[in-house]
């Protein structure tokens, strides 16, 4: 579990993960967004445009982050957006499961994606120490 980082560059593939999974919650945060706001509105209670507004910024914000992932502040940001949609349940309850499919996605990736970075730098060292035993592909 070292990495569940909250703060740092992260490898190129958990990077690339992460970026992809704030991508998709982009989307479904906006719908989410459509779906308080249409709800709002018809029974005429709380602030519909405000929920539109913030929702779409919350999409938006998603999307900022998934191009901040190169950076050492796009994960931070990445796991701020979780705590948001979470919160996003108090208005729309059905943003819970959309929290806890998201998070449990961005947790994978960061997980998952720190092992295989790993992994390929691993591959990546062996090829330097020991890579010249076996002919590439192009010599023979």
């Amino acid at each position: 579990m070292r990495d569940l980082v909250l703060f740092g560059r992260l490898g190129k593939f958990t990077w690339r993960m992460c970026a992809l999974v704030l991508a998709a919650q982009s989307v479904i945060v906006f719908f989410g967004a459509l779906v308080a706001w249409g709800i709002a509105s018809a029974d005429r209670q709380g602030p519909a445009a405000a929920y539109l507004w913030l929702g779409t910024g919350l999409a938006l914000l998603c999307l900022v982050a998934a191009g901040l992932m190169r950076t050492a502040y796009g994960v931070t940001l990445g796991w701020l957006i979780q705590l948001a949609t979470l919160a996003g349940a108090l208005v729309v309850p059905l943003m819970l499961l959309v929290a806890v499919i998201f998070g449990g996605l961005w947790t994978t990736s960061l997980v998952q994606g720190g092992r295989i970075d790993r992994a390929q730098a691993a591959r990546a060292a062996q090829a330097g120490e020991g890579g010249h035993d076996q002919p590439s592909p192009t010599e023979s």
